[in-house]
């Protein structure tokens, strides 16, 4: 996807994500502010938070551990709303964690990766680590990895594309049999 994301953006979208995360823990109506410039740049539609564009919201606890991670692909709605609504299934839907509580959400860090628009991948061999994700659909199955996660795991091209299988719950090196998809994407990746 050839868009970018201003500084004042990236930083807009960090502070929605903790201020609907902290309005949900306190049973209140979230309050998002905006400049009066990119207010009138998201009400045009100049603003990138008004593209609709995949997003994925991270929050890594103390010591940099993954406390939950839930995003879309795609999306249909405004980055902003995707970036809200991840937040909210980042903090209390995602199912390897119990629900983010008060106490948690000081200590708390918020990673957001915007995602481009996928596309097929013929040759696995052609994959970047740390460039492009990976989306892997095989026999009714579907598993994604972010660019950012073989950097962080130390994996190697190979490793990688073992590990989207796995992910996807199917045999390594599935991503060569016939009837698999392997898709790749690029993300804009900030944090906190």
């Amino acid at each position: 996807m050839s868009f970018t994301i201003t500084e004042e953006e990236k930083t807009a979208l960090l502070a929605d994500a903790r201020e609907t995360i902290a309005a949900h823990l306190e049973k209140r109506s979230p309050q998002y502010q905006r400049g009066e410039n990119l207010a009138a740049a998201i009400a045009e539609g100049r603003s990138a938070l008004s593209l609709p564009c995949g997003a994925f919201v991270t929050l890594h606890s103390e010591g940099h551990k993954l406390r939950g991670c839930i995003g879309r692909m795609a999306a249909s709605g405004a980055l902003e709303k995707t970036v809200q609504t991840m937040a909210i299934e980042a903090a209390f839907g995602d199912p390897r964690f119990p629900p983010l509580n008060k106490e948690e959400l000081p200590h708390c860090e918020i990673e957001i990766s915007v995602l481009s628009p996928m596309e097929k991948c013929s040759n696995p061999r052609s994959v970047k680590v740390g460039v492009h994700g990976l989306y892997l659909i095989y026999h009714g199955r579907s598993g994604v990895l972010l660019p950012q996660v073989p950097v962080e795991q130390g994996w190697d091209l190979d490793e990688y594309l073992d590990y989207i299988c796995t992910k996807a719950g199917v045999p390594p090196k599935s991503y060569e049999a016939p009837g698999a998809e392997l898709l790749t994407f690029t993300a804009t990746v900030f944090g906190e």
